[in-house]
């Protein structure tokens, strides 16, 4: 595949690993939803100040939700510790309550740390993952995806 247009090297799989894919989140709300998904970048060892990670969530949110629509969350923000674009994403069988746009739950929540420098690289992320999620039957492949491998399969499908 030629990269359909993708900046060059913009590859959300290169950014994700199977570590920080987590295919049942266990969270109903925003609240809860947030200290789960950084605990994924915690583990890997790339996020030391867990509470910072998770205020720099929490504030982003306030601003405007990051629930776009279409069973999408989008949580990110710039986190000084960030020495790259930190990506982690989760699946919800359930739905989260999420103050989306068009007032849906949210199944497939993307979560992004930009490092405070470089704020053109986290655009191109969202732009990426925007046009990813704009693929027909993307979600709903990406929703039945039984395990990290498996979301990472999806998305390469379409890289």
């Amino acid at each position: 595949m030629s990269g359909k247009g993708v900046i060059k090297g913009m590859k959300i799989s290169e950014l994700l690993k199977p570590s920080l894919i987590k295919i049942s989140l266990q969270s109903d709300n925003k609240e809860d939803l947030f200290p789960e998904l950084v605990q994924l970048f915690v583990s890997e060892g790339m996020i030391k100040d867990r509470n910072m990670a998770i205020e720099v969530l929490e504030k982003r949110e306030a601003k405007m939700s990051t629930g776009i629509s279409n069973g999408l969350g989008l949580p990110h923000g710039r986190l000084p510790e960030a020495q790259k674009t930190l990506l982690a994403l989760g699946l919800s069988e359930e739905g989260i309550e999420y103050d989306s746009l068009d007032g849906e739950p949210v199944y497939v929540v993307i979560c992004i740390f930009a490092e405070p420098e470089n704020p053109g690289h986290h655009v191109r992320v969202l732009a990426e993952i925007s046009r990813l999620f704009s693929i027909p039957g993307f979600m709903g492949r990406l929703r039945r995806a039984q395990s990290p491998q498996e979301v990472l399969d999806v998305i390469r499908s379409e890289e």
